[in-house]
């Protein structure tokens, strides 16, 4: 039985940049499925895409706008391309739930590779959390779990639970809150945060609150007095 390829969908306006990267990703063996502004990257989102590729300055549709509207269904890694690579717009791109950066003019194979990277990390645990929310049974029996007051997190399948019900996070926002849980009382700076999640230097501290501000919505945590993600102010972000 032939197995089934890896679908990826790039969109944007500049026919000769969706050439090229149809091009070079077709290579790789991913099965390229390409739009030509973000309205038509939402129309063609769904769960059978396995990593996006969005150009953030489009007409009508921005990159931006077009991730948000994917985000409430799918929870594929979103990859930016942009020209602008400043912390405002990281900022705003990581709120809409991007994963990653990619600025014009980009190296293929720095493309490929983040592309790689995002796929190996991202396949098991988008593939867990839909199984997750289907069945939607309670607590796993995984002696590898991690019990966090009505929290569960899982490793091998990087799926997330409150109370019993799956929670759709991105993979970066689960591996920030895997990095908290593992290492109980331990102040992580956003510098420590963002070199452990990534693997590289920070960009800029709203990079991290950002994803930390989307994970408290998601776990219905109060910022004021939060019960998952305390603030240590002045030094960073820990789990008690």
């Amino acid at each position: 039985m032939e197995q089934k390829k890896t679908r990826i969908l790039i969109a944007d306006d500049d026919a000769e940049i969706r050439s090229v990267l149809t091009l070079l990703l077709s290579s790789e063996g991913y099965e390229v499925i390409a739009a030509c502004d973000g309205q038509e990257a939402v129309e063609k989102a769904d769960d059978t895409i396995d990593l996006y590729i969005l150009d953030v300055s489009m007409p009508n549709v921005s990159g931006f706008a077009a991730a948000a509207e994917i985000r409430k269904t799918c929870y594929a890694p979103v990859l930016f391309l942009t020209a602008y690579s400043g912390e405002s717009d990281r900022t705003m791109g990581f709120s809409v739930g991007a994963d990653d950066y990619i600025a014009k003019p980009f190296s293929n194979t720095d493309l490929l590779l983040r592309v790689k990277a995002h796929l190996r990390r991202s396949l098991e645990y988008s593939k867990a959390l839909y199984a997750a929310k289907a069945e939607n049974q309670g607590h796993t029996d995984s002696p590898d779990s991690i019990v966090y007051k009505d929290l569960v997190l899982v490793p091998d399948s990087q799926s997330v639970q409150k109370d019993g019900t799956a929670i759709a996070l991105t993979w970066t926002e689960y591996r920030i809150l895997e990095l908290l849980l593992t290492h109980r009382r331990k102040i992580f700076s956003l510098e420590n945060i963002y070199q452990s999640v990534w693997d590289e230097d920070a960009v800029g501290d709203s990079t991290i609150m950002v994803h930390i501000k989307n994970l408290r919505k998601k776990l219905g945590d109060n910022s004021r007095n939060p019960q998952y993600i305390k603030t240590a102010w002045g030094k960073g972000y820990y789990a008690d």
